[in-house]
């Protein structure tokens, strides 16, 4: 599966950001996780989860638990536990019937971070590793195909009530992240657009 579609590249020709999108899959995407990316991941205490039924329609929830609730039990292996819930089960729902999943796990505060991970997933009711995570009811085990970080620029900082320096304001210029003057990255960054 193609990390870019038709849709991301009339985008990316419109806004002319096509070489940037090609030197951030190049650079930062990935179909494995690393061992930066176990140790983020396995830090969180909570995640959004995208599905979407049969005919494509999304949704998205929040899901949360103590630190370490989701695992990484191999580069190409997420596991992460479905706790009691208000019974509608429109994630696992979804995932009976659609397998591609989205998942995000944000980083607030001071250092803001984000990583996506989008794969196919699967349900299981009698897993093995089920009696060792207390209060799952069943685990969803998540093949990643597309592992890639993403700007944390627009983060707010919750903790301190202060919103992200980067939110664009009336009568200001926008601040650019320090990504983009990176070596890797500068020569393909398009000019912007007012």
């Amino acid at each position: 599966m193609p990390f870019y579609h038709d849709g991301h590249r009339a985008l990316q020709a419109r806004f002319g950001s096509t070489p940037l999108a090609e030197r951030l899959e190049q650079v930062t995407h990935r179909t494995r996780l690393t061992g930066d990316d176990k140790a983020f991941v396995e830090s969180m205490s909570f995640f959004f989860l995208a599905t979407a039924d049969a005919q494509g329609r999304p949704d998205c929830s929040y899901k949360g638990g103590a630190p370490g609730f989701v695992r990484v039990l191999a580069p190409d292996l997420i596991v992460f536990p479905d706790y009691d819930g208000n019974g509608m089960f429109r994630s696992l729902g979804n995932i009976a019937v659609n397998a591609g999943v989205g998942l995000l796990f944000v980083k607030m505060g001071e250092a803001p971070k984000r990583l996506r991970i989008n794969g196919r997933a699967t349900v299981s009711f009698d897993d093995p590793l089920l009696e060792s995570v207390p209060g799952a009811q069943a685990l969803v085990r998540v093949t990643p195909e597309h592992v890639f970080p993403n700007c944390p620029r627009y983060i707010h900082d919750l903790e301190h009530a202060k919103p992200s320096p980067y939110t664009p304001a009336a009568g200001e210029t926008p601040r650019e992240p320090a990504w983009k003057s990176f070596d890797v990255f500068k020569d393909v960054v398009p000019p912007r657009k007012r």
